[in-house]
């Protein structure tokens, strides 16, 4: 976004969200052109308060039904094929989520609803690898789901060695962020476990720290998507539809089993 404005001698200001009752009058009062909101929840007061503007604005990845453009991919035809590798094989597998809603809990849970995940992120990434899990024969009921209050190494790190550390420790974890993912194998390591035989890992946006460290991945291009947003919300790029669809692909790498046909 900051190279679009750069290019075309426009400002780029951020508005800071902290989650409080004056985010929204924050938002109202900014001395703005346009919005780029990156990424929230269904129910947060500041999309609403962008939409309320008038102003032109585009959402990351949602949420969608504010008449804004939307710029992303397919989460849940990503996260189901990524699920069919993470899954591959295996007996108890766990997911390490992005936050359920705007409260940001630490949970752990068993085969919870993903229509009740307020992050349209983490819903449709949660709905696909419930997809994956049930095309493999699996009982969703049986998958367990750490959400995790943040997106951070250390979130994945200390959830993964909890569940490793259990009596019935998890075979395949697939994390919705390749930090998370990158926690979890941090916490393999740890407890002296093998990747992939004993635990299959993946993650999401293929970084370079995935990359190095061999982690099988979504790979989507967040440069391109900021690249969009900002010439959609500046009038650069005409929308096609409401829901702009990027593109994405997996990285199959070693840290995930041979898939049988895969």
């Amino acid at each position: 976004m900051a190279e679009v404005c750069a290019d075309n001698a426009v400002g780029l200001t951020l508005v800071p969200v902290t989650g409080e009752a004056s985010d929204v009058e924050r938002v109202a009062e900014a001395a703005v052109d346009g919005f780029v909101v990156w990424t929230s929840a269904d129910d947060d007061p500041v999309v609403d308060a962008v939409a309320s503007s008038g102003l032109p604005s585009v959402i990351h990845s949602g949420p969608h039904g504010r008449r804004l453009a939307v710029v992303g991919i397919d989460d849940r035809a990503a996260a189901r094929a990524i699920g069919l590798e993470a899954f591959a094989g295996a007996q108890r597998p766990a997911v390490l989520s992005f936050p359920l809603d705007r409260n940001r809990r630490r949970r752990l849970l068993a085969g919870p609803d993903p229509a009740r995940a307020t992050f349209p992120v983490t819903r449709h990434r949660l709905q696909g690898f419930q997809d994956a899990w049930r095309d493999l024969g699996g009982s969703w009921a049986g998958l367990r789901v750490a959400a995790c209050p943040g997106n951070s190494a250390a979130h994945g790190a200390a959830f993964a060695a909890d569940m490793l550390a259990g009596g019935d420790p998890p075979d395949a974890i697939a994390a919705m962020s390749d930090e998370l993912a990158l926690g979890a194998l941090r916490a393999a390591a740890h407890a002296r476990l093998v990747v992939p035989d004993a635990l299959a890992v993946t993650g999401w946006d293929d970084s370079d720290a995935a990359a190095r460290a061999g982690l099988t991945t979504v790979a989507q291009s967040l440069h391109d998507q900021g690249v969009r947003c900002a010439r959609i919300a500046l009038g650069l790029e005409q929308r096609t539809s409401m829901d702009d669809q990027a593109p994405w692909q997996m990285r199959r790498r070693k840290s995930t089993r041979v898939r049988q046909g895969g």
